[in-house]
């Protein structure tokens, strides 16, 4: 082998190590990039952000461009590599009197090897990690490279790409030319979550965030007030009831039943009391004053509750369950207060919903679970039921009397499962047959040992 020949070898060895790092950078860079930094990056007219936008709108295609030039580079690189380096080890297996045949299949092997680990390392590894570290930037150099190599083997490229989209179209699934840019409501708050732990938002944006990307998760059922809690008027109640009832309650809208909340007939808001003269408030039914109001099923999703709401000047709806009967009632302000947290004037009541105690947390029966996973640390298993004061029922089995305690476990998957993780929840009171307030407190092993 002259010296000429083995010198050139060793620049196409090199030369195509290049290419296969050109194109490997080139498939992570492209993909690793948003549309919109692309488009925003183009808008600028430098050159290379446009030669990034044409080969990221053509992602398929491009693709397998990049697919066919590894593919031919690194065929072309064991054509050069294995019997240049064969070559070169045979003089050591001669000084050791190896036999011909013997050190022939050795030094192949060496030179496979070899030849394998630099073209994995330096063309394909170490263009990986550069593409995925620096996408934009590796996307700029190589976008015009790979954008020529793609127009000048278009066919092989279009026979190729044709085939594994014939492929995937009998197996149901459309092809892409471009990455979908849009995220899903799980993958932002994922996002936000990530973000608010490295101080990238501060916590009170990245909790709004949240609260609105979860919004349209939330159901009729879960943003309700309960019917428990909503005060109603009979149709023959008068407008002076009206009156005596909101400066009672603070409430400014009130359901109209004959008999009970499944026959409500409809809305009344405290405002139309000004429309009645004050000498006849006594002796106007509020049968008279009633407006209709919305109805929606209790598995309707905060979007769709929020539109039924803002088409009606009420802006309330009642919420109805799977067997037709009333579940709650549902106003603007349940949906404010789902985004932006809870919102109290002066008619409301003062005591929050989550109280933070020396030893443990007092909350309201009626918060939802979710609610609790994000004020406290309790972490309540899975079950058929919406609120803290439902799983304590689930538990007790019975309608508890103020002052019963119930031991809960929680679900923890990082605990171990003959430790887990116990707390005791104390009904301190209740408002009928419905628990109103709960003390959860965490256990010790002691304190565990004692309550069992």
């Amino acid at each position: 082998m002259s010296l000429t020949w083995t010198l050139l070898a060793l620049l196409g060895f090199v030369v195509l190590t290049v290419g296969t790092a050109l194109f490997v950078a080139a498939e992570f860079s492209l993909t690793a990039l948003e549309r919109s930094t692309v488009d925003a990056n183009a808008r600028s007219g430098a050159q290379r952000d446009k030669l990034l936008q044409r080969a990221h709108r053509t992602l398929s295609f491009q693709l397998s461009g990049a697919q066919v030039g590894i593919s031919i580079t690194t065929l072309f690189t064991g054509y050069l590599a294995e019997p240049l380096l064969a070559q070169l080890f045979h003089p050591a297996f001669a000084a050791l009197s190896v036999t011909r045949d013997f050190a022939d299949g050795i030094a192949l092997a060496l030179a496979l090897l070899i030849a394998t680990s630099v073209s994995m390392v330096f063309g394909e590894l170490v263009a990986q990690y550069l593409a995925v570290a620096k996408p934009l930037a590796t996307a700029r150099v190589v976008a015009g490279p790979q954008l020529l190599f793609s127009a000048a083997t278009t066919p092989l490229i279009k026979m190729t790409n044709g085939s594994a989209n014939w492929i995937l179209r009998r197996l149901g699934i459309e092809p892409a030319e471009e990455l979908r840019s849009a995220r899903s409501p799980q993958e932002l708050v994922s996002l936000v979550r990530t973000s608010a732990r490295a101080g990238s938002l501060d916590l009170a944006t990245a909790t709004l965030v949240d609260r609105s990307l979860r919004f349209g998760t939330r159901t009729a059922e879960e943003l309700m007030t309960p019917r428990s809690k909503i005060e109603a008027l009979k149709a023959h109640d008068t407008v002076a009831d009206l009156v005596a009832k909101a400066m009672d309650t603070g409430f400014s809208r009130f359901p109209i039943v004959e008999g009970d909340l499944d026959e409500t007939i409809g809305i009344v808001h405290v405002k139309q009391v000004f429309e009645v003269a004050r000498d006849r408030r006594e002796h106007t039914a509020l049968a008279t004053l009633v407006q209709p109001v919305s109805r929606v099923p209790s598995t309707l999703d905060g979007d769709a509750v929020m539109t039924q709401i803002r088409a009606n000047g009420l802006q309330t709806a009642l919420v109805v369950d799977e067997y037709g009967g009333t579940a709650g009632m549902v106003t603007v302000e349940d949906l404010i207060e789902e985004i932006v947290g809870d919102v109290r004037d002066e008619h409301d009541d003062a005591t929050p919903d989550v109280v933070e105690m020396r030893n443990g947390w007092q909350v309201s029966g009626l918060l939802r679970i979710d609610e609790v996973d994000t004020e406290t640390p309790f972490r309540a298993p899975e079950g058929e039921y919406e609120t803290i004061g439902g799983l304590v029922l689930q538990e007790l089995g019975h309608i508890p009397e103020e002052g019963e305690s119930v031991t809960l476990s929680e679900f923890d998957p990082d605990t171990a499962l003959d430790r887990p993780v116990r707390w005791r929840a104390t009904v301190e009171r209740m408002d009928g047959r419905r628990i109103d307030l709960i003390t959860l407190v965490r256990l010790g092993p002691d304190e565990e040992t004692e309550h069992e």
